[in-house]
């Protein structure tokens, strides 16, 4: 938790930023809420304890301030040709603006930046880059999205791209952020699919994303060797495999549920071919997620005989169990109230 007063106020204009964004009728608007939003998240990044935030907020910035350029540049251009900002684009345009905002979302073949920043941040403000600094750009391209040659290019290079680069990681931040790339590569799909699909999906993957850093965030783990040593609190490593799981998208969970409604879509709109290759690049990313916990559960665990340490209920681990709760048996209740309706 932000416990300075200053942080505070950037994380509330974060937040404000945000809602202009989403909120907004016109794309100099947008932009201007897009501008508060990198503003307050730069000094967020800021961290005294770790002299690697520094070079993170300052490729943030770079990256973040040549795409914002690049939008305004095209929205005013738009402005000059015609005589009001309206969202009604032709191809050409859409790509022209699509472009610079999957560039702050962070897409393939743009995502040179992500995995390097990520690095660098405490593990609450790589949660509030993987969720909250999404919404917005996604919201955006959410507007103008179609399913055309630019966007199934785009899909199949960040669905590739997340599946194949997170394969050697040993860093849990880079696992993440190259899972991240993978789930936009989704949410693309989603999104050129229907409305309201990629909200579920996004929601859905925050909630996962969320239970993760609850409980690597205070064990202070940022490689998957120090997972193994999580033996004094089995329930823990239970709650922590099971929400990797979930976001790899194991049918028993609920990260399947999103990934299960999109294919579903998928086949119906006759797209057996990039329905196949999402299905296969989804397995590659599960299989290592399961290579992680096949390792910390049954081959690295050691445990003595005698250890019968209590399990100390504090507020991360609760606020953790109650999210992997939703995660486990979530999707068995989705399935079963749509069945009863």
């Amino acid at each position: 938790m932000y416990y300075n007063s200053s942080k505070m106020l950037f994380l509330s204009t974060l937040i404000g930023g945000l809602v202009i964004t989403i909120s907004s009728n016109s794309w100099l608007s947008a932009w201007m809420g897009l501008e508060i939003n990198l503003l307050s998240f730069i000094p967020l990044m800021s961290n005294s304890d770790n002299i690697y935030t520094t070079e993170a907020a300052l490729k943030y910035f770079l990256v973040q301030a040549l795409a914002s350029a690049s939008l305004l540049f095209i929205i005013v251009a738009k402005a000059m040709m015609e005589t009001m900002f309206s969202l009604l684009q032709s191809p050409f345009v859409m790509i022209m603006i699509i472009t610079p905002l999957m560039m702050k979302s962070g897409a393939a073949p743009l995502h040179w930046w992500f995995p390097s920043v990520m690095e660098g941040l405490t593990w609450l403000n790589c949660l509030i880059l993987m969720t909250l600094q999404k919404i917005a750009p996604l919201m955006l391209m959410s507007y103008l999205i179609d399913f055309n040659l630019f966007t199934t290019t785009i899909i199949v290079m960040s669905i590739v791209v997340g599946a194949l680069g997170g394969y050697n990681q040993i860093s849990l931040r880079k696992i993440l952020t190259y899972s991240s790339i993978n789930h936009l590569g989704w949410m693309l799909t989603a999104m050129s699919l229907g409305e309201n699909i990629w909200l579920i999906y996004f929601t859905i993957y925050s909630l996962l994303t969320m239970t993760i850093i609850c409980i690597v965030s205070p064990l202070q783990i940022s490689f998957i060797n120090q997972t193994f040593l999580i033996n004094k609190n089995k329930l823990m490593k239970f709650i922590l495999f099971s929400s990797l799981l979930s976001l790899g998208g194991l049918p028993p969970f609920l990260g399947f549920l999103p990934k299960w409604i999109i294919i579903q879509s998928m086949l119906m709109n006759f797209s057996m071919t990039l329905t196949t290759l999402m299905v296969v690049m989804s397995l590659i990313t599960l299989y290592y997620y399961l290579r992680i916990t096949y390792s910390s559960f049954l081959v690295l665990s050691i445990e003595q005989s005698w250890d019968k340490n209590i399990i100390e209920f504090d507020k991360i681990l609760i606020m953790a169990l109650f999210l992997s709760t939703i995660s486990l048996v979530g999707l068995t209740l989705c399935t079963t109230l749509i069945n009863l309706y």
